[in-house]
């Protein structure tokens, strides 16, 4: 068995004031086919164009290992140059990825090849990020801790995308302190013997070709896969809702900070603790 997913909504040519009345302010999750129309990135953007301009650069890696709690959140397991991985992606699969990557810090001159359009409002032009994962790579079950609205646009090779409402964090087995479920799920097969609360679970599947954009409203749960090798764009946007803001302000500082603190004092028992609790929740959720 799998999860039951729909395929997602796909529009082109779309106005702001419809965009924002049917998918920005409703919160549903769509691929928009010409977001990047114009972007002189489409041509221009390239794996060799990316080792001519940074190759040098040291990027850290990321691969599926699970919470390892003698680190903190988001500590890298290696280093390498930039051309390194690049090779590296190219030649063969590997789960290894590069996330929030900021290489307009090193070549902002890149930041010209790019511009939100009129229907994206109030995008962060100051943080774009950028994603690169090797063929088969996953980036885990997950909500964005800042809680923006997240354009992201594929570039080289499709990635696929499988997305969750809001409505379904205790169902996922969210983890207390954190916005991520347990670990232990398979996303890819999940065993709805031994996770129940699962079978409550309906979500939404999209593949990302290159040139389109997957617009991910705030607060979902996304779990993505590289079809191949390949990078995004991101573009964040934030949330108008004040209380969406000042949560999102509250995760970033407060909420990552205790629970690196928790798992610094607490090493596996804290893990092992915050797992029993999102269990419980699950399951109590069932009877509801």
């Amino acid at each position: 068995m799998s999860f039951e997913l729909e395929s997602i909504q796909r529009i082109k040519g779309i106005d702001r004031k419809t965009f924002e009345k049917e998918f920005l302010r409703p919160k549903i999750p769509v691929i928009i086919e010409d977001f990047a129309k114009g972007w002189p990135a489409l041509d221009k953007w390239s794996l060799d164009h990316f080792r001519k301009v940074a190759g040098d650069t040291m990027v850290p890696l990321y691969d599926n290992s699970k919470v390892d709690y003698t680190k903190k959140v988001n500590e890298p397991v290696a280093r390498m140059t930039f051309t390194e991985y690049l090779d590296l992606i190219e030649e063969k699969p590997t789960d290894l990825r590069i996330f929030l990557f900021n290489i307009f810090k090193n070549v902002p001159e890149l930041c010209g090849d790019f511009f939100p359009p009129e229907i994206a409002p109030n995008v962060l032009t100051k943080f774009p990020m950028m994603f690169f994962g090797g063929k088969d790579s996953k980036v885990f079950l997950h909500y964005d801790l800042d809680l923006s609205h997240v354009f992201l646009t594929q570039f080289h090779a499709p990635k696929s995308a499988i997305l969750f409402h809001p409505k379904y964090s205790k169902d996922l087995y969210r983890v207390p302190f954190a916005v991520h479920n347990i670990e232990d799920i398979d996303m890819d097969n999940p065993d709805f013997d031994k996770w129940p609360a699962l079978k409550n679970v309906k979500g939404i599947k999209a593949l990302i070709q290159p040139g389109e954009t997957l617009f991910m409203p705030s607060g979902w749960w996304h779990y993505n896969t590289y079809v191949e090798g390949s990078y995004s764009l991101a573009l964040r946007s934030m949330d108008p809702s004040p209380f969406t803001k000042l949560k999102g302000i509250y995760n970033v500082t407060l909420l990552r900070q205790f629970d690196n603190m928790a798992r610094k004092i607490g090493g596996q028992g804290w893990i092992d603790f915050k797992d029993r609790l999102a269990i419980q929740r699950a399951h109590r959720n069932l009877t509801l």
